[in-house]
């Protein structure tokens, strides 16, 4: 399946958390990291949008709308080999409020892949809704509708012409027609928070590519 036009609204709208958050034409969001781990989304004038802030620990992240009302709580499974997180409604934790959950499909990964299957999948085996592929230290991931090239966010770089010591804690999410843009930062939150504790097995591929893996399985097997 070809990927639609990004002019193109979706021939099903994506609500995942709530339709307030889509809009019927594409537009551009700004995230801006601080070095506490929080987020701050803008558009393009700057408006703030929604943010997300770290929780008692480092496991939990919540989804705010600009007047700090929890939207969605991230939580990460702890003691998990595929770097699990639940996303629950409001700051709750039972499990009739999960809305959907993430998974790294693989144990060990260079690049990013995650995989996202909403509340109602009760199988390992299902298939997921949605994933998030690319390369996350250059700002070059697509969020793509299950195992489709259908593209509903594309994750980029800030724009060179801009002041690089400004942009360096910002990057830029162009989020398509008809797609919950507040689900979409929800995913780009818990990527960014598996990725902040743990980017020196993707970095290291990129820059070394396969001799990594070669002194990987040399020591392995020494």
């Amino acid at each position: 399946m070809m990927a639609q036009p990004s002019d193109a609204p979706l021939s099903s709208p994506i609500s995942v958390i709530g339709s307030r958050f889509m809009v019927p034409y594409q537009f551009d969001i700004i995230v801006d990291r601080s070095s506490k781990g929080s987020l701050v989304i803008t558009d393009r004038n700057h408006k703030i949008l929604l943010k997300v802030k770290p929780c008692d620990a480092s496991y939990q992240r919540v989804l705010l709308d600009v007047d700090d009302k929890p939207i969605v709580m991230m939580r990460k499974k702890i003691m998990s080999e595929h770097d699990r997180w639940n996303v629950f409604r409001g700051d709750s934790k039972s499990k009739s409020d999960m809305i959907f959950t993430t998974k790294s499909p693989h144990v060990i990964q260079f690049k990013t892949n995650v995989h996202v299957f909403l509340a109602n999948k009760t199988s390992s085996k299902d298939v997921c809704d949605f994933k998030i592929k690319g390369s996350w230290s250059k700002r070059n991931c697509t969020i793509s509708m299950g195992d489709t090239s259908t593209t509903i966010a594309q994750v980029n770089k800030m724009q060179s012409s801009e002041n690089i010591k400004l942009m360096k804690d910002k990057f830029m999410v162009t989020i398509y027609p008809n797609v919950d843009y507040a689900f979409v930062v929800t995913l780009i939150a818990i990527v960014e928070a598996m990725k902040s504790s743990n980017t020196k097995g993707e970095v290291a591929a990129e820059v070394t590519g396969s001799a990594v893996a070669e002194v990987l399985i040399g020591a392995i097997f020494s």
